[in-house]
């Protein structure tokens, strides 16, 4: 069982050390789920000599007013020999075997956290003391209750101490020794009103009865001891500590206990509970029940340490790495944040993620259905088709074929298909800026540093701009080559249907009659037709190879180019996280630090047994 309490030392000073003693804050704490005993008391209730009596040594700061300013953490260590000697948590690796010079370095530290002033705070000092006339136990020791502030306090002093003794001692995990003068009346005592407060069944609470040896002639604490008068579920425990006079003699603690002892066996009121008196039973008392209440709790703690690890991971993974302070680093925490973006993107257009489809969409229905809003057949309608045919002849009418007015009829209605072409580059464009959109929000790399998040987005934007610009020369480029070059092949077919149909002998002027325009008109359509069949298929291609395939080939290369060329100050600026997030990211590795190593030491605990 020595082990569970060594265990809990370790983790309340790995708590310490990682910024965690069960202040309010937004970070789960482990220090609140480990049993620990806070001894409580007003002043001048013989609180610190109890501990002393424990300890069996003269080490905590005596003086008028508040004394106890920072909880002290006391961690009892029983080992073999004869040399005994104390350790703060703080000074590392420096052994005190002069217990005065203890007692000054509390007062020291206390004041390095709160001044010269006499103000309080909840950060608590950790103090080890090893020796052979101790039991492993950990008490934590609390400020005095007052009920008025000295002078040089504020005058929230009173309620502020009271905040902090309930903050600890309201945890159903804490073990509370009410320490209360056996020469006042109970009913008065702070310890005990405010035990009562917050563990009312007495289920959490040792009451320890000091100055029994002061009491009135005539009088005892009979009832008290015997639990007639206050019952808790644990037998009360008196206590006789050294006097002033004693104290200020240098009376030795270990004849101290002999004669505390000694009065308990031989006072009559007392003798029958002598077996159960005194300051060596109520360290033996306490430690064998918090060794207990430890080994009740392990399973739970362990279960707790578990599930909060993985919350911490979680988060840490949700905030990102730390920015690097190198040049070197910045640049490749940057270019990694935008290969993932890139990746992301990739994954848009090649439907691993949504949104892609939206590209096939325009080729698929979109075109085609601008395509077939043209109307060709109105534009090469019966007045149309005279009025260029006619306008192609000049001064002198055709021989033959109406060569020029044909290509007239032909260039005016292939011109047409360069909106629906341009359409098509523009929709496609914006299809591409909305997966930028989309990639940067599903980049959680990006939330991180606000500033990269606008550059990287620019850069895209840009790039796409310069993509829809080649895609428009490309694709436009392609209907102008319809517009410029007639299938010959197509037309050759013309005397064959004039062999067919018609009579080459007619005159020229009947040349212009309706059936003729008509049957210009049906061929200059067909041709039409057969050259938008093919710029259907051609517009999505050029569209693809220009903007779809350029967006995944080289989205980022001109930002990687301007990138190469800024200096460690303008990289930083592009990782400018948020003061906040830096904050909460180291908070939450020191707590994931402080959870993975009470995982190990439970860990050890358990393999030992």
């Amino acid at each position: 069982m020595e082990s569970l309490i060594s265990l809990v030392n370790k983790l309340q000073r790995a708590c310490t050390a990682l910024g965690d003693h069960g202040e309010e804050s937004a970070l789960p704490t482990l220090w609140d789920s480990l049993p620990a005993i806070a001894v409580v008391g007003g002043q001048s209730s013989g609180k610190s000599s109890v501990l002393e009596s424990i300890v069996g040594k003269d080490f905590l700061p005596r003086g008028s007013g508040i004394v106890t300013r920072r909880p002290l953490v006391l961690q009892l260590h029983k080992i073999d020999g004869e040399r005994e000697y104390a350790e703060f948590m703080h000074l590392p690796r420096k052994r005190f075997t002069d217990f005065a010079l203890v007692r000054k370095e509390i007062s020291d530290e206390t004041d390095r956290e709160t001044g010269r002033s006499k103000q309080i705070s909840p950060v608590p000092i950790h103090l080890s003391i090893y020796s052979p006339n101790v039991v492993n136990l950990t008490l934590v020791d609390l400020p005095g209750l007052t009920k008025v502030a000295v002078e040089g306090q504020p005058d929230s002093i009173v309620a502020d101490i009271e905040n902090m003794v309930r903050s600890y001692i309201e945890k159903p995990n804490c073990i509370i020794l009410a320490i209360s003068p056996a020469n006042q009346d109970l009913a008065t005592s702070d310890a005990i009103k405010i035990s009562r407060e917050v563990d009312p069944k007495g289920e959490r609470t040792f009451g320890v009865l000091t100055k029994i040896d002061l009491m009135d002639k005539g009088t005892d604490a009979v009832d008290i001891l015997e639990g007639k008068s206050y019952r808790l579920q644990y037998p009360w425990i008196g206590v006789v500590n050294r006097s002033q006079a004693d104290i200020n003699k240098n009376v030795d603690m270990i004849a101290a206990r002999r004669r505390e002892r000694d009065y308990f066996a031989s006072t009559p009121e007392y003798k029958h509970l002598a077996h159960r008196m005194g300051s060596e039973h109520l360290g033996k008392v306490l430690s064998k029940h918090l060794e207990q209440v430890i080994k009740s709790r392990i399973p739970g703690i362990q279960s707790l340490i578990s599930k909060t690890v993985a919350e911490l991971e979680g988060e840490l993974s949700r905030l990102g790495k730390p920015i690097a302070a190198d040049a070197g680093g910045k640049l490749y925490a940057i270019m990694e944040i935008c290969r993932i973006f890139d990746q992301i993107y990739k994954e848009h257009l090649d439907g691993v993620r949504p949104g892609g489809e939206k590209v096939y969409n325009v080729f698929d229905a979109q075109l085609p259905a601008a395509l077939k809003r043209l109307q060709f057949d109105k534009q090469l309608s019966m007045e149309n088709v005279r009025k260029l045919i006619t306008e192609a002849d000049g001064y002198q009418p055709h021989l033959i074929a109406p060569e020029q007015g044909y290509r007239r009829l032909i260039e005016s209605s292939l011109v047409s298909i360069r909106g629906p072409a341009e359409a098509a580059v523009d929709t496609v464009h914006a299809i591409l800026k909305e997966l930028v959109h989309k990639a940067v929000n599903e980049t959680l790399e990006l939330k991180q540093y606000p500033t990269l998040r606008v550059e990287v987005g620019n850069a895209a934007f840009e790039s796409l701009e310069r993509m829809r610009e080649e895609s428009r020369k490309a694709t436009l480029k392609l209907v102008d080559m319809e517009c410029s070059y007639l299938t010959v092949d197509f037309f050759r077919k013309l005397p064959q249907d004039i062999e067919k149909g018609g009579n080459p002998t007619l005159s020229i002027f009947d040349r212009y009659n309706d059936s003729y325009l008509r049957r210009i008109g049906t061929t200059v359509l067909a041709y039409v037709n057969m050259v938008c069949s093919s710029l259907r298929n051609s517009i999505p291609k050029s569209i693809v190879y220009c903007q779809v395939r350029e967006a995944k080939r080289s989205l980022l290369d001109h930002f990687f180019t301007e990138l190469g060329k800024k200096e460690t100050k303008q990289l930083g600026s592009l990782l400018d996280e948020d003061p906040a997030i830096m904050e909460r990211r180291t908070a939450l590795a020191k707590r994931l630090e402080l959870y993975r190593s009470a995982q190990a030491e439970i860990d050890a605990v358990a393999w030992a047994k």
